[in-house]
């Protein structure tokens, strides 16, 4: 009996909690996507990227950006786009466990608060948000829902890879682990 009751009160928890972003994500989704390179800092609307994501349409400043931190746009638009399927009950249950610390900890290597403080909350609100919508999960909808107004992106290649890559290699772990947990 307690345990249907801590079970029914852990979903409605999370409806009610997703119900509340959904209501509020105009209010605090991303407007402004700082991309880093190194030392190279760029800023762009979510909007912007979001286009070339969907359309692979680069406006000139990220065409520009792209070429000066030498990064090839089709890789880009790859792992931003690349969905990743995930139950939204599921995943906000494994989000709260330790392995999902650590998931959001390396995702939040590459996708970040400008003031790198809550990271962790931050990531965990835009996952679940973006999984609620469809049940799977995209590195654009994360950057979209992030619920700050400005969300930083590091894209430097890091031992031959992209960071973008391990961000993206990051939510296949998280597929996997609720895979692996719930059977799903």
């Amino acid at each position: 009996m307690r345990f249907n009751f801590l079970r029914l009160r852990r979903v409605l928890v999370l409806v009610g909690s997703t119900c509340l972003l959904f209501l509020s994500t105009p209010a605090f989704a991303a407007e402004q996507v700082v991309l880093k390179y190194g030392i190279f800092r760029e800023s762009l609307s979510v909007e912007e990227l979001s286009t070339f994501a969907q359309t692979g349409e680069l406006s000139r400043s990220l065409r520009v950006n792209l070429a000066l931190a030498r990064q090839d746009p089709k890789a880009i638009r790859q792992y931003l786009t690349e969905p990743v399927k995930v139950n939204p009950v599921f995943l906000d249950k494994v989000l709260n466990s330790h392995i999902g610390n650590i998931i959001l900890d390396q995702i939040s290597q590459v996708i970040s608060t400008p003031s790198r403080r809550a990271d962790r909350q931050a990531l965990r609100a835009a996952l679940v948000l973006s999984a609620s919508q469809d049940g799977q999960v995209s590195l654009i909808e994360i950057i979209k829902n992030y619920p700050t107004n400005e969300v930083e992106v590091d894209g430097v290649v890091y031992r031959r890879r992209h960071r973008l890559e391990s961000a993206y290699r990051q939510l296949r772990r998280l597929q996997t682990s609720l895979q692996d947990l719930f059977g799903i």
